[in-house]
């Protein structure tokens, strides 16, 4: 396919995207776009206010901006999308109100240290500059909690008690990421020395102060004035909902739809058990069955690190050319041990000149040393191949036919993490997922997201929960006795999910809603091509629909229609 030539909109997307990436340096490394790694996010009201202007000029423009084609109009349509829904945010306040465990300032400042280069002396220097910025970024992210809380939005008591914990550990001298960062670094393979070693050593102990703030103004003003009801009300989920998910869904209607895949998922993770302990055993009975099988471990964290890397290789190898047709420069992926130890499994993108690869993280919790290979191939599967290296890798090759703002900016998680449990099951139907074990965990995977479609509306929409699980409205305790009756895992990954979910609504049905979405665009696809008397070709499906870039869903479903 020839080079597209760039077209006003892409003009105006591509400008988007260079004023964006100075305005949140952190999601610059994220992207990989050069020239901000020294710098912080300003995550005050102004800071914010500042990103919002952006998004009501770009708007503006694109308003006045002509149409040429198809790949204008799919750009305008996500634009108006994602851009207009964050102001939405914006303004109803919500970027004020941001504090739960796992995605808001506390941990994004810290995070944006993971991706930053670490083999030169310069390398050094700018994770030592953008280190001894964090204390204005923390300063900002206090005067914004204030304004949100002066507006009537205050953070669950929930979430302020555990995120007072994660903002102690980095304050503590002993445990701060930032003083062991600093500490250890190595530039050109020896230890910092002079005057690079004093910015670092300077820069990561002010950086562990300024979270002790943080942790002092959770205490002392955000704590006492906490609400106790987790739920944040049918308004707020659906603005909320809608950001996640990429297309404004039926919460009424996805609810029971929740509930009746969750036991069609019960259903069949049951017949698998019967596969593999014996008719009538349970799925904790065959859990126990595939744990006790010695060619199913891994122990230690270089083990599986060295299997996730061969195992996504494996299955690179086996899809390219078969299923689907990989761009050389996203055949390279990287499985990485990741710095800190709260059990997530992410995966992070390539840089946009593929300098960076794409890599697998596993944050794996300190006194963790033993794996299964039959809960895990599937998650490697959603991470790596097909899942998300796949579907983020070839949009950010996809230079000749997307703008900028297509192939690095533009993300929704339903279209991502709905791509991603859809790419599992595609696993099964490829028929790489044989293997009963296999399939036990693929099928765990998918319940449990299933569970997370019923707990959050559930617990956020102030649903009726079912007898099974309490009866009345549901609430956290409910939430926890449904979470531990439907997921296997250990207490303390059970524990953080949950709270996870209770501080942040919206975001984690939309893997399951996404991946029903992605289901149904294709089902539509597969009808359309027999409407016409032709074959329906999966794999040609498969390329248009990564092709176009990460989409809010309902923009997906009519460029694909």
């Amino acid at each position: 396919m020839s080079q597209r030539n760039p077209s006003a909109i892409d003009a105006i997307a591509n400008q988007y995207t260079a004023r964006f990436a100075a305005l949140d340096p952190i999601a610059a490394t994220s992207l990989g776009v050069q020239g901000y790694d020294h710098l912080m996010t300003d995550f005050s009201p102004d800071g914010y206010g500042e990103r919002a202007a952006l998004n009501r000029t770009t708007l503006d423009e694109l308003g006045h901006a002509q149409v040429r084609d198809e790949a204008d109009a799919i750009t305008l349509a996500a634009m108006r999308d994602r851009l207009g829904v964050e102001l939405e945010l914006h303004e109803a306040g919500e970027e004020y109100a941001e504090l739960n465990v796992i995605e808001c300032p506390l941990q994004t400042i810290r995070d944006s240290f993971d991706l930053m280069a670490t083999d030169s002396a310069d390398d050094w220097a700018t994770i030592a500059s953008r280190m001894s910025r964090v204390p204005d970024a923390i300063a900002g992210y206090l005067a914004s909690l204030r304004t949100g809380m002066q507006a009537g939005l205050f953070p669950a008591a929930l979430q302020v008690t555990e995120t007072i914990k994660q903002a102690a550990e980095l304050a503590d001298p002993a445990t701060s990421f930032f003083v062991t960062l600093a500490g250890g670094a190595t530039p050109d393979g020896a230890a910092a020395s002079g005057s690079l070693a004093a910015d670092l050593a300077r820069a990561s102990h002010a950086a562990a102060e300024a979270y002790g703030q943080l942790a002092t103004f959770l205490a002392d003003e955000v704590a006492p004035k906490a609400r106790e009801d987790d739920a944040v009300g049918r308004e707020r989920y659906a603005l909320w909902s809608r950001y996640f998910v990429g297309a404004a869904v039926d919460l009424d209607e996805t609810y029971e739809w929740g509930l009746e895949e969750l036991a069609r998922l019960e259903a069949e993770q049951e017949a698998i058990a019967a596969e593999i302990a014996g008719p009538g055993a349970t799925v904790r009975q065959a859990m126990d069955v595939l744990d006790r099988d010695a060619s199913r471990k891994i122990l230690g964290t270089a083990a599986l690190r060295e299997w996730m890397q061969e195992t996504v290789d494996a299955t690179m190898t086996a899809l390219d050319g078969v299923y689907f047709d990989i761009p050389e420069p996203v055949r390279t992926i990287q499985a990485m041990i990741a710095p800190t130890h709260n059990g997530g499994i992410y995966y992070t993108a390539p840089s946009d000149d593929f300098s960076r690869p794409g890599r697998m993280w596993w944050s794996v919790p300190p006194d963790v040393d033993e794996f299964d290979t039959w809960r895990e191939r599937t998650t490697v599967n959603h991470e790596g191949v097909p899942g998300h290296h796949l579907q983020i890798g070839q949009a950010v090759f996809n230079r000749d036919q997307l703008n900028d703002w297509r192939r690095l900016v533009s993300w929704t998680s339903g279209h991502g993490e709905g791509w991603a449990l859809y790419a599992e099951r595609l696993m099964q139907e490829f028929g790489f997922m044989d293997d009963p074990g296999d399939r036990l965990g693929l099928v765990d995977g998918q319940r449990m997201r299933a569970t997370r479609v019923v707990l959050d509306i559930g617990v956020h929409c102030r649903k009726q929960a079912p007898a099974r699980w309490g009866g009345g409205v549901w609430d956290a305790d409910k939430a926890w006795a449904l979470f531990t009756g439907n997921v296997h895992e250990a207490v303390p990954f059970m524990r953080f999910e949950v709270n996870r979910y209770l501080g942040w609504p919206g975001q984690a049905p939309s893997y399951k809603i996404g991946q029903r979405i992605w289901e149904q665009i294709r089902d539509e696809s597969r009808k359309a091509a027999e409407s016409r008397g032709d074959a329906f070709d999966l794999k040609a499906f498969h390329s248009r629909a990564l092709g176009l870039g990460a989409l809010p869903l309902d923009v997906l479903r009519s460029a694909l229609a």
